[in-house]
């Protein structure tokens, strides 16, 4: 089933299953119609499907599947997991399960939790968590067992569990006609000019870095995507919102932040590592390198998670508090900007 796919927060790597170096005497000719003579097993439509997904590069730039072949090119086709992944051994670590039924789980993922096997994390994934505690869980149709949709390794939060085939379709289904309730906390550089607003573009692979995702004004590139946000509190240099998402799309709500001026607390990947607000005392710099220190991580947190019962129809829905690392960079930035004055108007 392709829309359970489509609708996973994808993981963050991306990861090389084909190449080709195209000879001198190549003639011009469509990049589908090559690859599909190309890849075994393959069909024009997988690859006009991977090349609108963004999986298709030519000299490292993505492109379309009407790209025109010619000599000298370098074709790559990189996907979110790797060409091999190591068969899942169960593993004993603890699952934080806020419910439980005989349809599905909720779990509250840890920080640093790695969601499925991937480059670097062959072990100790959330995956070889449920395989240890949990048997005969339905495949989706990345052949990972329980997964409906993902959140980033460093980010926290609910995370919803397919125990039944069943559940998995109903719940996919869900997500793809976008009815679930998704809500996230975010603490985010600068101090947010509006209270509340809606970030809408076009979402694919950046063209320079790969393991980023970038907005894009052209409609045929990406897919689109959609976050409405609103403003919980304001500290001057930082603001603490609250994302509700339309659309799971990978890296979503980290991208559509930067790409307002925005970037999330602490997300190195983004560029939220760096002091981009504030000033250059000594001092304050010392304060931001406590605030990363309690919060080593993106300030990211899937807090809220709605949807229907596969079984009975019933709306669920299902709150978190903060993590402890989130809460302590929260109280350590109310405490400085109530002694500490900010010019909050250089910041809009």
């Amino acid at each position: 089933m392709n829309s359970n796919k489509e609708n996973l927060d994808l993981e963050e790597e991306l990861f090389e299953h084909h190449r080709f170096e195209i000879p001198k005497g190549q003639a011009l000719l469509r990049i589908d119609k090559y690859l599909m003579n190309m890849i075994e097993n393959s069909t024009r439509n997988k690859i006009q499907n991977a090349a609108t997904e963004g999986n298709i590069y030519v000299n490292d730039i993505a492109v379309k599947s009407n790209y025109k072949v010619k000599p000298f090119d370098v074709i790559t086709i990189m996907l979110s997991h790797p060409p091999f992944e190591n068969h899942i051994i169960p593993e004993n670590i603890a699952l934080n399960i806020v419910y439980e039924d005989d349809a599905l789980l909720l779990i509250n993922k840890e920080p640093g939790l790695v969601v499925h096997p991937g480059h670097g994390n062959y072990t100790g994934t959330l995956v070889h968590a449920l395989a240890y505690h949990f048997e005969n869980l339905p495949l989706n149709s990345s052949e990972r067992p329980g997964l409906v949709h993902r959140i980033d390794k460093d980010t926290s939060g609910l995370l919803v569990i397919a125990k039944t085939e069943a559940a998995m379709t109903h719940l996919a289904k869900q997500f793809e006609a976008k009815t679930t309730e998704r809500e996230y906390v975010a603490l985010v550089w600068g101090n947010v000019a509006e209270e509340s607003g809606t970030i809408e573009g076009n979402l694919a692979r950046h063209v320079k870095d790969r393991m980023q995702m970038a907005v894009f004004a052209d409609p045929e590139i990406g897919k689109p995507a959609v976050t409405h946000y609103q403003v919980l509190e304001r500290f001057g240099y930082v603001t603490l919102i609250k994302c509700q998402l339309e659309t799971g799309r990978t890296h979503q709500i980290r991208a559509h932040l930067k790409h307002i001026g925005h970037p999330l607390f602490n997300d190195e990947r983004y560029g939220g590592h760096l002091i981009l607000k504030g000033t250059t005392f000594t001092k304050y710099k010392q304060f931001i390198d406590n605030c990363f220190k309690a919060l080593p991580r993106q300030a990211l947190h899937a807090k809220t998670l709605g949807f229907k019962h596969p079984t009975t129809g019933l709306m669920m829905r299902f709150d978190t508090e903060l993590p402890q690392d989130f809460q302590s960079c929260i109280e350590k930035w109310r405490n400085y900007s109530k002694s500490h004055a900010t010019d909050e108007e250089d910041e809009n």
